[in-house]
């Protein structure tokens, strides 16, 4: 594992699913487009930045991980290329939803 795939930079996902989540934020069910999957500790807490397909970018932050799909662990993440995420905005320029892409910000 290179430094880069340890901090996740260059990996990006695609949402296949986006929906509210009961108390704040969206859950996005993201798959992994491009990249080496990068840790589930890279990704708690992280600052994600957001493209629409129609250009429009925003920041989410990540909350947590929704666990209706199992508990997300850097196994699944790189056998499935899969991971459920629950954000918050950040910058009030979403909500993020379907074929979007995410790519960790910064």
């Amino acid at each position: 594992m290179t430094a880069q795939t340890t901090t996740g930079r260059g990996v990006v996902f695609r949402v296949l699913d986006a929906m509210d989540a009961p108390h704040a934020g969206r859950i996005l069910r993201l798959r992994l487009q491009s990249g080496e999957a990068p840790p589930i500790k890279a990704l708690r807490g992280a600052l994600l930045r957001a493209v629409g397909p129609d250009g429009r970018e925003c920041q989410v932050r990540v909350k947590g991980f929704a666990a209706f799909g199992g508990k997300p662990s850097d196994d699944r993440l790189a056998r499935t290329g899969r991971v459920d995420v629950q954000v918050v905005e950040e910058d009030g320029q979403g909500p993020v939803s379907l074929k979007w892409e995410i790519a960790l910000a910064g």
